[in-house]
């Protein structure tokens, strides 16, 4: 049988277009050009602020009006009626891998990673995937803003913290190369059952020559010369730690092990340190205190990292801290990336503990974005800040209440459409009771 070969082409065009169209992400949101007004709803600031009947005005991106309802100022462009509804500011999802694995179990979607113990020089963001699903399925739950983290190696790279709504890497980034992330060397470690290794906790003899590896990496960035003849982009990219342009995000849990790396690390010259686990933070708080450490703890869905842990101290941990006057922020730690778009139900968590609700929403809006130093522009909703906030029907903190009407990125009202949105819409009817 003859084929006309044009007739092919078109066919396999139109499949093409067709497959195109029904996997496509979400086309980002145009720059706001009208300015909107949301009308009394209840406004949760996070900074532990509440307005009960707020008026929230915003154009150009920015928020211009942040108070009552009961003022008079004329309200501008178009309005939102927000009566019985909930505001919050962006959530922020620090330390994180979004962007970077689309599926855990294909090796050809993570780029999370790469070979090398002390690779502060790769950088998460020029691998970040604007056009993820897992990035766009974080949206419907208010996660707006992300810290991508790479992983690996005990120096595993350069961070860099986007929002949620863009064509590409660099239309997202809103703070370029913020971190170094450190994974400080353990006391103990699980024994390697392929090795014949019993499976539990044993003593790391290694500790002390790993801490010693891992110092004279940093002595060695410390004094390096970036006007050098012979050039060294390994070292070079470890120079904002000892100028406070960048922090360095240092993994530790145990007592001893937080407490030998915020010591140690210090007498290095590095300016700032960020506790990220901090699973017995609580036993040294007065030592963070005194070394003004923040810490970010991980999700409060977790089992104790140690066996001689109370069962319940990853729900009470952030309060203990709270408690303790340090500043805290929740991060998703080990848990897969889909497991994120959660992030404001493990806040919730914490009111079970006894946190204060506006303080549990702290730990995931104006904590967090002073812990990523991005507290000037977002994490609270504040006069000039940018507009990156939504509207719920109810309480965020709690999975009846977090649904969504409206979202905005600095400004701009976002879609928040997903492929599970799209595939609830197809089989709702389908399983319904008659």
């Amino acid at each position: 049988m003859i084929v006309n070969k044009k007739y092919t082409i078109a066919i396999l065009l139109a499949y093409l277009f067709i497959g195109v169209e029904a996997n496509a992400q979400q086309t980002p949101a145009p720059k706001q050009s009208v300015a909107i007004s949301i009308e009394g709803a209840t406004a949760h600031l996070g900074n532990g602020e509440v307005i009960e009947n707020s008026l929230i005005m915003f154009e150009d991106g920015k928020l211009s009006f942040v108070g009552s309802a009961m003022s008079r100022i004329a309200r501008r462009g178009e309005k939102i009626i927000g009566k019985g509804k909930h505001i919050y500011p962006g959530f922020i999802a620090p330390n994180t891998s979004l962007g970077l694995i689309e599926i855990d179990a294909v090796r050809a979607s993570k780029d999370q990673d790469e070979i090398g113990e002390m690779i502060p020089h790769i950088r998460s963001l020029v691998a970040y995937n604007a056009e993820s699903k897992v990035v766009e399925s974080m949206r419907p739950n208010g996660v707006l803003l992300g810290q991508i983290t790479p992983q690996g190696g005990r120096i595993s790279g350069t961070s860099s913290i986007v929002q949620f709504d863009a064509w590409n890497w660099e239309d997202a980034a809103i703070k370029i190369d913020d971190a170094i992330h450190l994974h400080w060397p353990t006391t103990f470690r699980k024994g390697k059952w392929w090795k014949g290794e019993d499976r539990g906790y044993q003593a790391n003899k290694k500790y002390g020559e790993e801490v010693k590896e891992t110092l004279v990496f940093l002595r060695n960035a410390a004094v390096y010369d970036s006007l050098a003849v012979t050039k060294n982009p390994v070292l070079s990219a470890m120079s904002g730690l000892f100028t406070g342009k960048q922090k360095l995000f240092v993994y530790a849990d145990g007592e001893k092990e937080i407490i030998d790396a915020v010591t140690q690390i210090k007498a290095t010259g590095v300016k700032e340190i960020v506790l990220v686990g901090g699973h017995h933070a609580h036993k040294v708080i007065p030592f963070l205190k005194e070394n003004d450490i923040s810490v970010l703890v991980r999700a409060t869905h977790n089992l104790p990292v140690f066996d001689e842990d109370d069962y319940d101290l990853p729900y009470k941990l952030p309060n203990l801290l709270v408690d303790g006057g340090l500043l805290v922020g929740l991060q998703n730690g080990t848990a897969s990336n889909f497991q994120i778009r959660n992030l404001p139900f493990y806040a919730g968590q914490t009111v079970s503990q006894g946190m204060e609700v506006e303080k549990a929403l702290e730990l995931i809006t104006g904590n967090t974005a002073k812990i990523l130093g991005i507290d000037d522009n977002y994490g609270t909703l504040a006069l000039g800040k940018s507009a990156t906030l939504f509207v719920s029907e109810g309480d965020a903190l709690d999975m009846k209440g977090n649904r969504l009407m409206n979202a905005f990125i600095d400004g701009r009202e976002i879609s928040l459409e997903t492929h599970q949105t799209e595939l609830w819409k197809r089989y709702e009817g389908k399983y319904e009771v008659k």
